[in-house]
């Protein structure tokens, strides 16, 4: 009987394309170095691997068709390649995926992480196999964090959600909140620090939710990540409004290696519409978040999710989101078409549904906010100091980072400061949305944001 592990005698290569999120660019990175410890050479996607791994999202449709899109290049570029999909998509919808020409193995959220054991057990009568448990059985929390990257790593410290805002269905695809202790959350950190980056940015689904349950909490774990050698900077992603204390953001303000930049999620303006997507704040507190945050780190960047055209979004709700957006002193927007998504209470809703048009053209208008919002943010920037991590080469000679407070810099490129923190001074917004900076020669020193 042919077995995979008799094929695999002659070929040894793995690839991985990874969809969505930080937090799965992080767990693709903890499968990858799995194999590579097993014996197996990663290479390019492009390149035609032996296996194919597909990291999948689900929270748009786009999503999925984006996974879809992948499987056919996958196999186009090499068609004897074995192709495993993985990820949320994978989870929601395992039959699906395995219906699709050239998919061998689907693995739900339970089983992900012992993907290399189900290959190497392979057995040709077992093409298009699904393992995919029930989410609720999922309860494990794999640490992981990404390389690759020189300049930083995506250090995941916790999964799942218990919040089951109505559109959302990532509870369904990657089950309940969960974490490791501290203790063991810095042990993965202190490994990630070995990776020579010198930012680690702190990822999961809920991350605000670290330790629930137990008697730990992120205001508590931060404040160990803050004595974390080799590492100069942390920098928190997205956390919900409530769970972004005024604890946490005293921390931040006086911590020299926390970055002032915050990605906090909105979705609506309208207090009607956040109490239909089962939010857990209102928009004053919201409003008192960013206050809060401006008054001790005025020079802070904030990022807002924002979702149009979700069911029962009126004229009226939409302006009422714009108004408020518009007011609200933060840097940029992330603005999302609403996408309707099997198991949610929001599919379900039958009146109010904003045409696709209409949900199209609501974006379009928030997204020249953002880009508006964007420009005058980096503006009141100008003429100031900050510190930049530098990142590899771009075209025509040039490179880019980012400073502190999430600027992205442009200057001329020099190999000698590619991940290295660079003192600079921002001097003029360039045409691209990046921004010419001065960089100063003298020794760096860390600089606290005033």
């Amino acid at each position: 009987m042919l077995t995979f592990a008799n094929l695999m005698k002659h070929t040894h290569t793995v690839s991985f394309y990874t969809l969505g999120c930080k937090l799965n660019f992080s767990e693709t990175s903890g499968i990858a170095k799995q194999f590579e410890e097993n014996g197996y050479a990663r290479i390019d996607f492009k390149d035609g691997a032996d296996i194919v791994i597909i990291n999948t999202c689900s929270v748009t449709d786009n999503a999925d068709k984006k996974c879809r899109q992948i499987v056919n290049q996958a196999r186009n570029i090499s068609p004897d390649s074995f192709i495993a999909v993985i990820g949320c998509y994978a989870q929601l919808k395992p039959d699906e995926i395995v219906k699709i020409p050239g998919v061998n193995l689907v693995l739900g959220a339970s089983e992900k992480f012992n993907i290399l054991k189900h290959i190497e057990s392979w057995e040709e009568q077992n093409l298009n196999k699904v393992f995919a448990s029930e989410i609720k059985t999922v309860k494990e929390f794999m640490p992981s964090y990404s390389t690759g990257d020189r300049t930083r790593t995506f250090l995941k410290i916790q999964d799942g959600c218990d919040y089951f805002c109505s559109f959302c269905t990532i509870p369904l695809a990657r089950g309940r909140s969960r974490s490791n202790n501290i203790a063991e959350t810095l042990k993965t950190a202190r490994e990630a620090a070995q990776t020579n980056a010198k930012e680690i940015v702190l990822t999961g689904v809920n991350i605000g939710d670290f330790g629930q349950g137990t008697d730990e909490s992120f205001l508590d774990l931060i404040q160990e990540l803050d004595h974390i050698e080799g590492v100069e900077r942390f920098r928190i992603s997205s956390i919900e409004p409530n769970l972004l204390s005024n604890e946490i953001i005293d921390f931040v303000a006086q911590s020299k290696k926390f970055t002032p930049h915050f990605h906090i999620p909105l979705q609506s303006g309208s207090n009607e519409i956040l109490a239909g997507m089962r939010r857990r704040y209102f928009k004053e507190l919201y409003v008192e978040r960013v206050i809060k945050i401006k008054e001790s780190m005025p020079n802070a960047c904030i990022g807002v999710d924002v979702i149009v055209g979700y069911p029962g979004e009126s004229d009226t709700h939409f302006k009422e989101t714009y108004q408020f957006l518009n007011e609200l002193d933060v840097s940029y927007l992330h603005v999302f078409s609403y996408s309707e998504r099997n198991n949610t209470v929001a599919v379900r809703k039958t009146d109010g549904i904003v045409p696709m048009e209409l949900r199209k053209e609501r974006s379009r208008m928030l997204q020249i906010l953002s880009e508006k919002k964007k420009r005058y943010f980096y503006e009141q920037q100008l003429n100031k100091k900050f510190t930049v991590l530098f990142e590899a080469q771009e075209n025509h000679g040039e490179m880019t980072g980012f400073t502190e407070n999430y600027l992205k810099i442009k200057t001329e490129f020099n190999p000698d400061w590619v991940n290295k923190l660079k003192q600079v001074v921002p001097l003029s917004v360039n045409s691209d949305g990046t921004i010419h900076a001065e960089v100063l020669v003298d020794e760096f020193q860390p600089l606290a944001m005033a």
